[in-house]
C-alpha cells in the first residue's frame, strides 16, 4: 500500500511507514469487527484478558482487553503486565488487521511477535 503526502512518517531509512493515527484506527475496526461477530465466536473462545499491541517502528503502544470475544477498553500506551502482547511494525498491524497478512505467516517469519500462554495463542488464533 502507498501512502498520500501526511498519511505516513518517513524512517530513518526514507521508507514511509503507517502513522500512529493509522494503527489507532486500524485496532478500533479491529474490536468493530470482534464485536459483530462476538456472539458466534464467544461460545468457542471464552476467555478474558489483557492485551498489549505494540508497535515497534513508532515506538508506541496500545493496550485493551479481550473479554467474550470482544476487544475492549482500548486505549494509547502500553500495558506492560498484559497476558498477552504483539509485537510488530505499523505497517505488518494494519495488514494483519485487514486480513493481507496471515497471522501464522507473520509469527514464523518475525514479522509479528506473540508473547502468551500456549492455551491463550490457541484461542487467539480461534479469534481471528
Amino acid at each position: 500500500m502507498r501512502y498520500g503526502a501526511g498519511d505516513g512518517v518517513a524512517s530513518g531509512e526514507g521508507a514511509v511507514v503507517a502513522s500512529v493515527d493509522e494503527c489507532r484506527q486500524a485496532l478500533r475496526d479491529l474490536a468493530a469487527r470482534l464485536d459483530r461477530n462476538a456472539e458466534t465466536v464467544r461460545e468457542k473462545v471464552d476467555f478474558d484478558r489483557t492485551l498489549a499491541c505494540r508497535v515497534t517502528d513508532l515506538e508506541t503502544a496500545f493496550h485493551g482487553r479481550l473479554s467474550g470475544g470482544r476487544l475492549v477498553d482500548l486505549a494509547d500506551g502500553d500495558d506492560p503486565k498484559a497476558k498477552i502482547a504483539l509485537s510488530t511494525g505499523s505497517d505488518d498491524l494494519l495488514a494483519l488487521v485487514r486480513g493481507e497478512l496471515d497471522i501464522t505467516r507473520a509469527v514464523t517469519s518475525r514479522r509479528v511477535s506473540i508473547k502468551a500462554n500456549p492455551l491463550d495463542l490457541m484461542k487467539l488464533r480461534k479469534l481471528l
